[in-house]
């Protein structure tokens, strides 16, 4: 036995009773290989084990998750964070996703430089940006599931299961589709870089079905169409943002931002 580093209570186990520290342990090889297994590997909140039963069903984890069974999970909120990342830098680094889709831009005749650049960073980090957007969705979500028990920040738990699971499914499926893809057509290579985003309302059906099993599909069908709806009208107010923004941005720096609105 052995009083803890952290609060000197008295460890008789391998955890302090009182504040929960690990029994001290002096790093070496040793010691850093089981932290790597641990995190990476390990059944117990390990990653590949919580990727693993996001796959199999997101909804059900999620309603695990907030009931309470928490111990075998990684953290929704830092497995959010961490696939995000990991699908960014695969569509950066090795996919080539930014410079595909401004070559598609281009090709399209883009009627600004601007909106060009706007449009090829919202495609190539859509994962990275839903992170920022998480508590706009878990707001609509809260709104259309309002009277079913959850409170926000529970929504917010569900829609990095969400989004999770979207960035599992666009790492496993669509990088490999569009790393094959990359020296071929910049249109082919856009429309099935939108893929993921279309299964979205699918994903939705499947994951509040599985969360709120009890539910008639019926009642989750609505309510999913009442988030993408709300989801629309938020993207609509935001364009109007970006509109006004960019009307500003032009008075005040005049004829050099002017030119680098123009195509």
């Amino acid at each position: 036995m052995e009083n803890c580093k952290n609060c000197s209570q008295l460890i008789e186990a391998n955890f302090c009773s009182n504040c929960g520290q690990k029994k001290y342990k002096r790093i070496n090889k040793k010691y850093v290989f089981d932290e790597v297994q641990y995190t990476f590997l390990h059944t117990n909140k390990g990653l590949l084990y919580s990727v693993k039963k996001i796959l199999i069903n997101p909804g059900k984890i999620a309603k695990d998750f907030i009931d309470g069974n928490r111990v075998n999970h990684y953290k929704p909120i830092l497995l959010t964070f961490v696939l995000s990342g990991i699908a960014a830098f695969l569509a950066y680094k090795v996919v080539g996703t930014k410079d595909i889709l401004n070559a598609y831009y281009v090709e399209k005749k883009m009627n600004s430089k601007f909106m060009a650049d706007v449009m090829t960073i919202i495609s190539s980090y859509s994962s990275m940006l839903m992170i920022l957007l998480v508590p706009f969705f878990a707001l609509t979500t809260k709104i259309a599931f309002r009277k079913w028990g959850h409170n926000y920040y529970e929504h917010i738990v569900m829609n990095s299961y969400i989004l999770s699971y979207y960035t599992v499914i666009t790492i496993l499926i669509f990088h490999p589709i569009m790393f094959y893809l990359r020296h071929g057509s910049p249109t082919t290579f856009f429309k099935i870089s939108q893929i993921p985003l279309l299964l979205v309302p699918l994903i939705l059906v499947w994951f509040f079905k599985e969360f709120y099993s009890e539910k008639p599909l019926k009642k989750i069908i609505l309510r999913v169409l009442a988030i993408i709806a709300l989801v629309i009208l938020g993207y609509i107010l935001l364009i109007i943002l970006v509109a006004v923004g960019v009307g500003i941005y032009t008075l005040l720096n005049g004829p050099e931002a002017i030119k680098y609105l123009k195509p």
